[in-house]
């Protein structure tokens, strides 16, 4: 191992330094906004336009509609993005896994990191997919739920898994078979966001912290409890908590909890729900505890020794990210190709050590080992056995179902 002298710092730790400057931007970027359009039939361009439209909201998967394929000829995939989702070098201006993967395979990849919403992302290419026509994208990411919505209408295509060896070996088991997309037909996984709990240890002054029912229960934490207003996550870890199955819940286990939470805000013990900002109430200490995305806990531990998190014994929350085609794409196979590249061990581990999410691709460990040990050893990135069979998705929610369990969830939070 290269020896470093005492005053210099290794490349792992200039790489924190960097992430502690970017990831901040990067979370405010990806999370506040995902919360804020994750309820469709809310938003502008969500279920609600859907219907205006005369296309169904959902519905049996019609599969998806592929044009010519020009990959052998034009070497090319242009791929959208959330911002701040994608290493960067020291001067910001290359990616050097993308770099790679051009310079392995002669594929050129234009990268756009035009993805800042999804609704809002969802209007863009709405009326392209509806006509039958290219977006002009090969390859883009989408969460969970809009993933899902995307696949029901049949606008993305089937993936070829004979051009994914590696993403078909390495997806990492708890993410293998998601509701809305059984048996990874159409998508695969960019990144894992995982919902636990962080507390600040000074605020607490030794006050007992193991579950959502301490959040919500003990009196010693009145006015100083976070939760998200991102309402998967917070309804999700309150079910669990409830010993309620999120990937099986019905409308009265959901009133339940609505009602729970209620009380808990009556009583003055939820101070506020949140999104990203969160980080600001735990740092300062006017949140003792709190729901918090793994993303940001991860940086907040390291610059901050008070900082940690839990896994309570009832299970923790986890969505995701995917990378999908959508219909009349151009560069199918050059798509797939860049799916498959980013499932390969290396790859995955340069991406991870510097974005700090979590991983989805198995094998990775000791190859990140090589880049940033703590990161490696960070179960909030790559989590163990035991941390990923606690591990629980949120089911998918019909266009009715969504409209009414949003609309309460706004009225608990005062949205």
């Amino acid at each position: 191992m290269e020896q470093y002298e005492p005053d210099r710092l290794s490349p792992a730790q200039v790489a924190a330094m960097r992430r502690s400057l970017r990831n901040g931007r990067a979370a405010m970027t990806r999370r506040s906004l995902l919360r804020a359009s994750a309820g469709g039939a809310l938003a502008v361009g969500g279920l609600g336009a859907l219907s205006a439209c005369g296309i169904p909201a959902a519905g049996k998967t019609q599969g998806g509609v592929s044009a010519d394929d020009h990959s052998a000829k034009e070497k090319i995939v242009n791929f959208s993005n959330w911002t701040e989702y994608m290493d960067v070098d020291d001067s910001e201006k290359h990616h050097p896994t993308l770099d790679q993967f051009t310079k392995k395979t002669g594929i050129k990849v234009k990268y756009t990191e035009d993805i800042n919403d999804n609704n809002e992302f969802f209007g863009k290419i709405k009326p392209q997919l509806a006509a039958g026509q290219d977006t002009g994208r090969d390859l883009i990411v989408l969460t969970d739920w809009l993933a899902g919505r995307l696949i029901r209408l049949g606008w993305v295509q089937k993936l070829d898994p004979s051009l994914l060896p590696h993403a078909y070996a390495n997806l990492s088991a708890q993410f293998r078979s998601p509701d809305w997309d059984p048996g990874r037909a159409y998508s695969y996984v960019w990144q894992g966001i995982s919902t636990v709990i962080a507390y600040n240890k000074k605020a607490l002054d030794g006050v007992e912290v193991k579950s959502v029912s301490d959040l919500l229960d003990n009196p010693k934490l009145k006015g100083r409890v976070g939760f998200l207003s991102e309402m998967r996550d917070s309804i999700g870890m309150t079910l669990l908590d409830m010993g309620k199955d999120p990937a099986k819940f019905t409308a009265d286990d959901y009133d339940a909890v609505i009602a729970r939470l209620q009380k808990a805000v009556d009583k003055g013990q939820i101070r506020r729900f949140t999104g990203n900002d969160y980080t600001s109430d735990l740092t300062s200490g006017d949140f003792a505890a709190c729901i918090a995305w793994a993303g940001d806990v991860v940086q907040l531990k390291a610059d901050s020794p008070d900082i940690d998190f839990l896994i309570p014994d009832s299970g923790y929350m986890t969505s995701t990210d995917n990378l999908l085609i959508p219909n009349k794409a151009r560069h199918k196979t050059n798509a797939e190709r860049l799916i498959d590249y980013y499932y390969e061990p290396g790859p995955a581990a340069e991406l991870a050590a510097y974005i700090n999410y979590v991983c989805p691709v198995d094998g990775v460990k000791p190859e990140l080992e090589k880049l940033d040990k703590d990161a490696a050893n960070n179960p909030l990135i790559i989590p163990d056995k035991a941390m990923a069979a606690k591990s629980h998705a949120f089911r998918s929610l019909s266009s009715k179902e969504e409209t009414e369990f949003e609309e309460k969830f706004a009225k608990l939070t005062g949205a």
